[in-house]
């Protein structure tokens, strides 16, 4: 994997500080259901971290691939951790907000927050400097005695600016599409919409982008792919058909009733297997492979059903009847999402359930890049060395196993030497694990 790099994004935070919002706005943010993640504020990133969990992203499975089994990031996580709702519509784009060329959707912005942004170049998009430059002009002019028509023009712009710094930043960290102004035509409204299932939809989007390829940066809320999972020493070695046990990423479910109502409200939900829409794109919220996370038994779970290049549709992308069709199926799958929340395991399944960590292990690489290896903010990825090299000294102790099997005594004692150094050089890697099982590796991909 390359290395991927920080994108300086346009500061939101320097500008709040610098243009404070008034309490009118406040209260019109409040109402939208976005403005905890203002109080937020800044949320430091480490790098680091970020690099060497997207290297774990697998896109076919949307699921990280760690020591202890596959995790994800959830609506759980989303809603927990930022308050963030994801009950709620799907953030599907109109159809007739399809076909719209850019001097329309700049019409469009003009009609919802009084400022049109000029020129024929960018596309659908517009750049933040001009929203803030807008926002500067009016904030001024916003006080108790000021119409309400240009405060929710004002909240418009401050959630744009949200949306293009914060939760839907590009790659190029200083635009932002006017396609968002189609859930900001009535801003009581906005609240129906499903807002934490769009942000994680996005940001599985871009480490799908990021994991693949020649990516050498990334996008979307990475605060909440750095929040899920605190660094942890390594793990000591079970007894044999035991497992690792794993709690949700958020938060123990002690602590649920302690939350907040507007970080629990939708628990019902959280564990739902449904895919998840962003204008016309959709990525696969699978719970079925992360059970554990909801306190449930993880069986060996099915084949996904989606195709792993997926991510490579973007909005420039023409869209035919068929896709179209296939679209409104999958919101239709949304809007079941209580209908698909994952059983508890069939008899059959319960069969499989110690067989899952074993099946996983052979399937998955155990050992990613050291974050350790930093020089001027890149992370050099050393993964695929590590692992080449695990996976030829874990075959050369089978191959020491087997050579003590012969007769001759000098064999014997060579293939005991072979399999000592074998071992003690996974025990120094702290990958020796990997011992307890046959050394069965699917091979790599092109």
């Amino acid at each position: 994997m390359q290395a991927l790099l920080p994108r300086r994004l346009d500061d939101l935070w320097e500008f709040i500080a610098g243009h404070p919002f008034h309490e009118r706005v406040v209260e019109s943010l409040q109402t939208t259901g976005l403005y905890t993640i203002f109080e937020h504020g800044r949320m430091q990133l480490d790098w680091s971290l970020i690099t060497a969990l997207v290297e774990r992203w697998r896109s076919e499975t949307h699921t990280f691939h760690l020591p202890t089994g596959e995790a994800t990031i959830t609506l759980q996580d989303v809603q927990v951790l930022f308050g963030l709702r994801v009950e709620g519509r799907a953030f599907a784009l109109p159809h007739h907000w399809r076909g719209m060329t850019r001097a329309q959707l700049a019409d469009m912005m003009g009609q919802l927050t009084g400022s049109r942004p000029q020129g024929d170049r960018g596309g659908s998009r517009v750049a933040l400097s001009f929203i803030r430059d807008q926002m500067v002009d009016l904030h001024p002019d916003i006080t108790h005695e000021t119409e309400h028509l240009w405060i929710q023009r004002y909240t418009r712009l401050a959630l744009l600016l949200l949306f293009g710094c914060v939760l839907f930043p590009d790659t190029s960290g200083s635009k932002v599409s006017m396609r968002f102004l189609h859930c900001l035509e009535q801003l009581d409204e906005l609240p129906q919409y499903s807002c934490g299932a769009t942000v994680l939809a996005y940001l599985y989007r871009s480490m799908c982008r990021a994991s693949i390829g020649p990516a050498v940066d990334i996008c979307g809320f990475l605060p909440l792919l750095q929040r899920i999972m605190p660094l942890q020493p390594p793990l000591p070695p079970l007894p044999l058909g035991e497992d690792y046990p794993l709690l949700p990423l958020a938060i123990s479910i002690e602590l649920l009733g302690q939350l907040p109502a507007c970080c629990s409200v939708d628990r019902l939900i959280w564990s739902t297997s449904v895919p998840m829409i962003f204008w016309d794109h959709v990525e696969y919220h699978a719970t079925e492979r992360v059970l554990r996370q909801f306190g449930l038994p993880q069986p060996i779970p099915r084949e996904p059903g989606w195709e792993a290049t997926h991510y490579q549709q973007d909005d420039r992308a023409s869209m035919d009847r068929q896709y179209i069709g296939w679209l409104q199926q999958q919101i239709a799958y949304w809007e079941d999402r209580a209908g698909r929340i994952p059983l508890p395991p069939t008899v059959l399944q319960e069969a499989s359930i110690h067989l899952y960590a074993e099946r996983y292990r052979c399937q998955t690489r155990m050992m990613i890049g050291n974050p350790v290896h930093v020089l001027g903010e890149r992370y050099r990825p050393y993964a695929g060395r590590h692992e080449a090299l695990a996976i030829r000294h874990h075959r050369i102790y089978q191959l020491g196993q087997e050579m003590q099997q012969r007769a001759h005594p000098e064999v014997v004692e060579y293939g005991r030497r072979v399999a000592q150094m074998a071992r003690l050089t996974l025990l120094q890697a702290r990958d020796a694990e990997r011992l307890d099982h046959e050394p069965q590796y699917v091979a790599p991909e092109a």
